[in-house]
């Protein structure tokens, strides 16, 4: 992994590095560098294949959880940094704002009784959306956000979700993974591909979410 101070790492670099399916990490919170990092095998997740259990589609439908997009964005970036261990320093952390101030990072929150209890953030280049992280401050609030913004972003026009990696967990909701050179060959496609993530509100009715979800893909 190369790195790069804080110096000279820009907004607009960052985004050219996306562009080529290159992303920035930290070793940790407290390390001032940011390494670049280009895996051999990459995690995505198919916006048609979200594994939708049994158990989360009774939580959502539960009528107790409300979502929103690009609502107090410092908050889940925050909330996902919010861990004993991170990759995101204080460097990443201020290019992720000034991407958001850009228009192209969002942040999907999951909200009970007016608490943020969940969400996700990620960048959006083309119809490439680059999942970056996620927490829960509540059973499945990570799981929530996902599904809200997979299905929002199905509905405006994304046709790559990438992971960065995957794990067991990524897995189990339908992440897989593939080489180097598939990846880049679909994030050539996602890049010339018409999406707009304010083309459609944000769905309001969780129900709604859960009925598309599991018309595609259903897990128990």
């Amino acid at each position: 992994m190369d790195h790069v101070s804080d110096r000279s790492l820009t907004a607009e670099l960052l985004l050219g590095a996306y562009a080529t399916g290159v992303f920035p990490m930290a070793d940790s919170r407290d390390d001032p560098d940011v390494h670049w990092v280009d895996p051999r095998v990459r995690g995505v997740l198919p916006l048609d294949g979200f594994h939708m259990s049994r158990s989360l589609a009774r939580r959502m439908r539960s009528g107790n959880y409300t979502a929103t997009l690009d609502v107090e964005f410092e908050a889940i970036l925050d909330g996902c940094a919010d861990r004993e261990e991170t990759w995101i320093n204080e460097t990443i952390r201020e290019l992720v704002i000034e991407l958001h101030d850009m228009g192209h990072a969002h942040g999907f929150g999951v909200w009970s009784a007016g608490r943020l209890v969940g969400g996700m953030y990620g960048v959006a280049l083309g119809g490439a959306f680059f999942g970056e992280s996620m927490f829960s401050a509540k059973s499945d609030g990570s799981k929530m956000s996902l599904a809200w913004a997979v299905d929002h972003l199905r509905r405006t026009g994304f046709v790559l979700y990438d992971t960065q990696f995957s794990s067991p967990h990524l897995t189990s909701l339908g992440v897989r993974e593939v080489t180097r050179a598939a990846y880049r060959a679909s994030l050539a496609r996602a890049l010339e591909a018409s999406a707009d993530i304010a083309r459609l509100p944000l769905e309001t009715d969780p129900q709604a979410v859960v009925q598309r979800i599991t018309q595609t893909s259903y897990r128990g």
